[in-house]
């Protein structure tokens, strides 16, 4: 946690050039899980990625499901993601550090990628598509594509809205506030 007067001694620097700066990009993305009034609810299985403009997997973001089953059952249920399991989840040895998650309740979730720790930001210039994917059992399924444009350093903040296992996601490129 940087003091007050860190923070002052490090714009000070940066202002007068004795300072570069070293601002590490992040993309940061929202995904909300509607809360459902069904009979039985389990919370649902989510896989986030990036898929180039032949709609091949280029980079899992995350992938939340039950990682405390034992014996690992809960990545028995991963090929319930369809889409995530044909392009890239069948090829995976699960876990995958700093990749896989637990499931989350229901609400609005933020997850961080940071540069140095995502290869997002060393995918090359081109057209992609941020997708995130839900299943839940006893439920259904559902799938929202983004597409974008990457340059390497911009992006702009965009949205999509699901219908049922999804609300509302959201991705955007920001500098990261600690580094």
């Amino acid at each position: 946690m940087k003091t007050k007067t860190q923070s002052a001694l490090k714009a000070a620097l940066l202002s007068t050039g004795c300072l570069q700066s070293t601002a590490a990009l992040q993309l940061e993305t929202t995904i909300e899980i509607p809360r459902l009034s069904v009979a039985e609810y389990h919370r649902p299985y989510v896989a986030v990625w990036i898929e180039d403009s032949d709609r091949k997997a280029v980079e899992n973001l995350s992938v939340l499901y039950d990682v405390k089953m034992s014996n690992d059952e809960g990545e028995t249920w991963l090929k319930d993601l369809r889409q995530w399991w044909r392009k890239s989840g069948r090829s995976q040895d699960m876990p995958i550090d700093g990749v896989s998650g637990p499931t989350r309740p229901p609400g609005i979730h933020r997850i961080v990628y940071r540069q140095g720790e995502s290869g997002f930001f060393n995918l090359p210039a081109g057209n992609y598509a941020f997708v995130v994917e839900a299943s839940r059992e006893v439920g259904g399924r559902e799938m929202i594509r983004i597409p974008f444009e990457w340059d390497g350093q911009n992006l702009p903040e965009l949205s999509a809205q699901g219908s049922r296992e999804l609300g509302t996601v959201t991705f955007k490129l920001q500098t990261n506030p600690e580094s």
